[in-house]
C-alpha cells in the first residue's frame, strides 16, 4: 500500500508524531527500532493497529517513512530501510541541522526524500502530542516529499517554513538559542538566586517563574526590542559593573557578558544614546569592569 506509513525511531518525538498521525486517521502501520521491548512500548503508545518492527530486514514495507532518530543514527537507519525496501516511496527525517542528503541510500532506491523538523521542544511523548499541534515545521527536499511534509504540518494545524539545505545549520542554531539556551540561561539565573537568597534551587525557580513568564510573554507580544528592560536598556553602566564584579571568576560571568552585548544591540535599536551605549560596551567587553 503506497500510502501506508512507518515511523523509524522510538524516542519522544517519534512516539508523539506517531500518535498524532494515528489520531488523525493516517495509516501508520508500524514503528521500527533497535530494542524490541522499547519498540513494543512505542508502538503501543502510538495506538491501535501500529505494529513493532526491527530495522534489520524490516518486515513492515510501508510506502512512506517518517524517520525520527538522532542525527548520528540517521544515515545508518536510512541504509537499513533502503535495504529492506526494493520499491520506491517517500521518506522524511526530523533532524533540524541536516538536509535530505542524509537519506542518500533511500534516494538511491528511488525514494523522494525530504525533511520535516518541528520547531518545538518535546520533553516526553504525551507532552509532545500537545506541543506539536500548531507548531512550525522546517521543510526541504524533493517536491513529492515536500508535499507530504506540508500535509503532515496541515494535519497538525501547523505552518511550513521552507529552509533549504545550505541554511539548515543556521536555522537549527536559531532553534537551539530559543529553546536549549533559554533553558540554560534560566538554570544560571536559578543558581545565582539560590546563592544570593540562601534558598534551595527549587524555591529559587519558583521565585523566578513569574518574571520569566512575563518577560517571555512581553517579548512574544511586543517584539524583543520593545520588551527589553533593565540596566543595559537604561544605559546604567554602574549597575552592569556591579553585576560583573559580583560575578568575577564565576562560570556565569562570560554568559552575562555575551548576553549583555546582545541586549546592548537591542538597546541601540530601541534608541539608547551613543555615549551611554559605548560605556556599557566597554564594561561588558572588560575594559571598564575589572579592577
Amino acid at each position: 500500500m503506497p500510502e501506508t506509513i512507518g515511523i523509524a525511531g522510538t524516542g519522544r518525538l517519534a512516539q508523539a508524531l506517531a500518535r498524532l498521525l494515528v489520531d488523525q486517521g493516517a495509516p501508520v502501520v508500524c514503528m521500527a527500532g533497535r530494542d524490541p521491548e522499547r519498540t513494543r512500548r512505542a508502538a503501543a503508545f502510538a495506538g491501535a493497529g501500529v505494529e513493532p518492527a526491527g530495522y534489520e530486514g524490516v518486515s513492515c514495507r510501508a510506502g512512506r517513512w517518517l524517520i525520527a532518530v538522532s542525527d548520528a543514527a540517521l544515515p545508518e537507519v536510512a541504509g537499513m530501510l533502503a535495504a529492506a525496501h526494493p520499491q520506491p516511496g517517500i521518506a522524511l527525517h526530523t533532524c533540524g541541522a541536516r538536509d535530505e542528503s542524509a537519506l542518500a541510500d533511500l534516494r538511491g532506491r528511488g525514494f523522494a526524500c525530504g525533511t520535516l523538523h518541528p520547531l518545538q521542544t518535546v520533553s516526553d511523548p504525551l507532552q509532545g502530542t500537545a506541543a506539536l499541534r500548531g507548531a512550525a515545521f522546517a521543510v526541504s527536499g524533493d517536491p513529492e516529499a515536500r508535499e507530504w511534509a506540508g500535509e503532515i504540518a496541515g494535519w497538525l494545524g501547523g505552518t511550513v517554513l521552507a529552509v533549504p539545505g545550505e541554511a539548515r545549520a543556521l536555522y537549527h542554531a536559531a532553534a537551539v538559542l530559543a529553546s536549549n539556551y533559554l533553558t540554560a540561561l534560566i538554570d544560571a539565573a536559578q543558581g545565582l538566586l539560590a546563592r544570593a537568597a540562601g534558598v534551595d534551587r527549587e524555591e529559587a525557580l519558583r521565585g523566578l517563574a513569574p518574571l520569566i513568564r512575563t518577560a517571555v510573554d512581553n517579548t512574544l507580544d511586543r517584539g524583543p526590542a520593545a520588551a527589553l528592560t533593565g540596566p543595559v536598556e537604561r544605559g546604567d553602566a554602574a549597575t552592569v559593573t556591579a553585576h560583573l564584579q559580583a560575578l568575577a571568576g564565576q562560570p556565569e560571568e562570560d554568559l552575562y557578558r555575551a548576553a549583555g552585548l546582545h541586549a546592548l544591540d537591542l538597546a541601540r535599536r530601541k534608541g539608547l544614546e551613543g555615549g551611554a551605549a559605548q560605556r556599557i560596551e566597554a564594561v561588558l567587553r572588560g575594559n571598564g569592569s575589572r579592577q
